[in-house]
């Protein structure tokens, strides 16, 4: 049951920061899923690194979604065809 939450929150988290983040970012279902998971994953090994979460402990809505933008703007850098 827990991966099929994980896989909720993260399309949850990848549609909020796709919707702050501006521009357009031309990703399909399973993408904005995969951007709210890493987006979380990130969030919750930067705030324990910088101590503002234990060890262990799983980021809040707000840090998963500022997680999301922060690896929305890489990807965007990464992707960006000039």
């Amino acid at each position: 049951m827990g991966i099929i939450v994980t896989i909720i929150v993260g399309f949850i988290v990848g549609l909020i920061a796709r919707a702050i983040m501006p521009g357009n970012q031309s990703m399909g279902l399973i993408m904005t899923t995969i951007l709210g998971i890493v987006g979380s994953l990130v969030a919750s090994y930067g705030g324990a690194a910088l101590g503002l979460y234990a060890q262990g402990t799983p980021a809040g809505w707000i840090a998963s979604v500022v997680g999301a933008i922060v690896v929305l703007f890489i990807y965007g850098l990464i992707t960006k065809k000039g």
